[in-house]
């Protein structure tokens, strides 16, 4: 029932007001008393909703990469978003799914346990139909993989379950691994059917294809990380401080990085007219001494002046001075 009333809803209760059919006391003696909220024993909520939140968060950002790597692999395009981050028992998960559809079991060591990445058949097909140069379309009839196609699916799914590794980061190293690919829901048991878990429904669409990929992740598989599973520890992990040996080997790409260096002689304005009739022979005037040292250009600012003169058989610039950020500004 809908926590909106209607006009007519409305209209209703003001003419029984009128009626004296209803008391204004009493809807506002029921008003104040406490609300009930109901709570199943039977399925407790195992995350809270900050839990939540933080892997909501982290599948967006998940979502993200793996959208980039399906658009490069199925040269389509390939839109995934989180469509939604919910609690429910592993029964009624599996009951919601179709038979056949395409169930990709796997592990995430360190953490104990498997967890399931469904991919809806229409959206799995139409992946494959890609891969194997289609338009892209899904079937007219829902069957079951072949041999070939198992081999593609586990192929993709494992890179598609890789950029786990990256958005959880932040909380735990983990390492992916694909352990197999099932079709029949019912005979999938990676937990009890009472056993909580968290359903992760992605939102994907490639081409003209819209369907849900889900992931379910168990509570069991989950709780040993679960004080960590919230937003401040999130992002205060992600920024961590650098090792040293992450810091040196910043500063060897730093040092070995090539810039373009220009050594500028000296400028100066001619029109168009004067370039046009300009002949071998012609002299342009520098805005320039002939006693003033050369400006030494890195990238597109100036950072040292200098003498020009020979080394061998070079030309060469001896640095004189160097430019300060004051300098470069006025």
């Amino acid at each position: 029932m809908s926590d909106i009333l209607s006009q007519e809803e409305i209209d209703a209760l003001l003419a029984a007001l009128s009626r004296g059919e209803v008391d204004a006391d009493s809807l506002r003696q029921e008003q104040t008393k406490k609300k009930i909220r109901l709570y199943d024993f039977r399925r407790p909520n195992k995350f809270s909703k900050d839990q939540l939140h933080t892997l909501q968060v982290i599948f967006e950002n998940y979502s993200r990469s793996v959208s980039t790597y399906l658009s490069a692999q199925l040269r389509a395009a390939v839109q995934i978003d989180v469509l939604s981050v919910e609690q429910l028992t592993y029964d009624e998960f599996m009951r919601s799914l179709p038979n056949p559809t395409i169930m990709c079991v796997f592990s995430l060591p360190p953490l104990e346990g498997s967890a399931i990445m469904e991919i809806n058949p229409n959206l799995g097909f139409a992946m494959l139909d890609r891969i194997l140069g289609g338009p892209g379309l899904p079937p007219e009839r829902i069957r079951p993989l072949t041999e070939i196609e198992i081999t593609l699916i586990e192929r993709l799914a494992q890179r598609m379950l890789s950029y786990l590794e990256e958005p959880w980061s932040g909380i735990i190293e983990l390492q992916p691994v694909m352990d197999r690919i099932e079709s029949n829901p019912q005979f999938t048991q990676i937990v009890s059917p009472s056993e909580m878990v968290v359903i992760i429904s992605l939102e994907s669409k490639i081409g003209d294809v819209l369907s849900l990929i889900n992931i379910c992740i168990p509570f069991l598989v989950l709780e040993s990380i679960t004080g960590k599973l919230n937003v401040n520890y999130y992002y205060s992990s992600s920024v961590k401080e650098r090792s040293k040996d992450s810091a040196l080997v910043l500063k060897n790409r730093i040092e070995n990085a090539m810039v373009p260096v220009k050594i500028l002689i000296g400028s100066t304005v001619i029109t168009v007219r004067e370039l046009l009739e300009l002949a071998p022979g012609d002299v342009i005037p520098l805005e320039r001494r002939l006693d003033e040292d050369f400006e030494v250009v890195i990238g597109q600012k100036p950072k040292f002046r200098g003498k020009p003169g020979v080394v061998g058989n070079r030309l060469a610039l001896k640095i004189t001075e160097i430019v300060s950020e004051v300098d470069d500004d006025a």
